[in-house]
C-alpha cells in the first residue's frame, strides 16, 4: 500500500486522522526540525531482527524515547536482537529507510511481523508516517491497532523499556 492507499483506508474505515504533509524526513533529528501539530504524539519506529532471521519486529515508541533492546528481548523471550537491513525492510514491508511505519504491516502478507507498540500510546492519538516519509497521519491509537489486527500480524501495547 502507499501513502494514497493508505489515505483512502483510512476514509472508508471512517477513522477520524488528520494529515501533516511535510518534507522528507529520514530521522527523528529531522522530524524535530518541522513543524507538527503534535509533536508529543509522534512515533518513532524501531524494525528489528533476532540473530538467525527468524523472528522480525516492529517496535514503535515516542518519538524522544530510547529504546533498551537487551531488555526488550529478555522480556519477550527473544534471541539476540539487531536492526534488519534495509533489504529486509523493503522485502517485508515494502519500506525505505526512514519511512518505518506500523501501517508498513499492511504490506506484510506473510504476517511474519511482530508488532509492539509502547504503552505510553495507550488511548490516545499516535502520529506515522502513511508509507511515505512526506507526511504524518494522526489517528487514534486504537484505530491503528484495530487495523494491524485485522490485517493478521501480532500486535500488543506493551511496556517498551528505556535506556537510561
Amino acid at each position: 500500500m502507499n501513502k494514497q492507499d493508505i489515505y483512502k483506508l483510512l476514509i472508508e474505515r471512517g477513522f477520524a486522522h488528520e494529515i501533516t504533509e511535510h518534507s522528507a524526513v529520514f530521522n527523528m533529528a529531522e522530524v524535530a526540525q518541522i513543524a507538527l501539530p503534535y509533536p508529543q504524539d509522534d512515533a518513532k519506529n524501531l524494525f528489528v531482527r533476532d540473530d538467525k532471521k527468524e523472528t522480525y519486529c516492529l517496535i514503535t515508541v515516542k518519538g524522544d524515547k530510547r529504546v533498551d533492546l537487551k531488555s526488550f528481548r529478555m522480556q519477550h523471550g527473544l534471541r539476540s536482537l539487531c536492526f534488519a537491513s534495509e533489504a529486509e525492510l523493503m522485502d517485508m514491508l515494502g519500506l525505505i529507510a526512514g519511512a518505518v511505519t506500523p501501517l508498513g504491516l499492511l504490506n506484510d502478507d506473510q504476517r511474519k511481523v511482530r508488532w509492539f507498540l509502547d504503552r505510553d500510546f495507550a488511548g490516545g492519538r499516535i502520529g506515522v508516517h502513511p508509507n511515505d516519509n512526506t507526511a504524518t497521519v494522526w489517528l487514534q491509537t486504537e484505530d491503528l491497532l484495530e487495523l494491524i489486527r485485522e490485517h493478521g500480524n501480532p500486535a500488543q501495547l506493551s511496556l517498551i523499556p528505556e535506556k537510561s
